[in-house]
């Protein structure tokens, strides 16, 4: 009789612990791409690279994850090999169709020289109607000397499914800006100080498997720069593609 209670106490235990480890959920995915470019410029060189990214979904909305990808020796950071995104985030659902994610972001860099590594923070606003979803976007990088200042980026995206295929059209349009305290580092996220972006592409669905192909556009120019990290050859107008596999 004496040993009852302790195992009342584990099965009670169990019990609580249940509905929080049903909440939980991980999501995996791995990609190829002709080109890895982040609002509109290259972060792999212009070269064709792998990533592969997990996200564990916990209670309240919250979720924590990591991405990692191949920066192909890109000289925006620093002839760094690998670039690690680890992701704290939170998502709500505000009824009528919104929602709002917010997260926290760092960047880090592997196999470059120098300090790149720098960490960012954003706002999603999105609107759910129908097969058309609309999200309004704000990005800000606080002032890092490894991006030599601090910038912010804002923008909008929207999603529209094709009724009776599984195609997916999507646009997406962006302003980056910010202060410069190193000419040099703040050329590594905006080759001209402050640019615009735009984006139209394609996605096909097909179970797991998402092939995408991607038009990125960019006003920026093709002066020479005196910055080792601006890399303005990868800055213009490219069309990549992209398949993914999620699990």
């Amino acid at each position: 009789m004496r040993r009852a209670a302790p195992v009342m106490v584990a099965l009670s235990f169990v019990g609580a612990a249940a509905p929080a480890v049903a909440q939980m959920s991980v999501d995996g995915r791995v990609e190829v791409t002709t080109d890895d470019r982040r609002r509109g410029i290259s972060w792999s060189d212009g070269k064709p690279t792998a990533a592969a990214g997990l996200t564990l979904g916990l209670p309240a909305g919250f979720d924590i994850g990591a991405r990692v990808s191949g920066t192909r020796g890109d000289p925006r950071h620093g002839d760094s090999d690998v670039v690690i995104d680890p992701t704290l985030g939170y998502r709500r659902e505000l009824g009528g169709g919104f929602r709002v994610d917010a997260f926290a972001q760092g960047h880090i860099f592997a196999g470059g020289a120098g300090g790149l590594s720098y960490g960012e923070g954003g706002v999603d606003v999105g609107f759910l109607l129908g097969p058309a979803e609309l999200i309004g976007e704000a990005r800000y990088a606080p002032d890092q000397a490894a991006i030599g200042g601090d910038n912010l980026y804002l923008g909008a995206r929207t999603r529209v499914g094709v009724p009776a295929t599984p195609f997916t059209v999507t646009a997406s349009i962006g302003r980056s800006s910010g202060s410069v305290d190193d000419p040099i580092r703040a050329a590594r996220l905006r080759p001209d100080g402050r640019y615009a972006n735009w984006s139209l592409g394609v996605e096909r669905v097909t179970g797991p498997i998402t092939l995408t192909v991607e038009y990125t556009g960019t006003d920026i120019g093709d002066a020479v720069s005196v910055s080792p990290f601006a890399n303005r050859r990868d800055s213009g107008d490219r069309l990549a593609a992209r398949a993914a596999f999620s699990f």
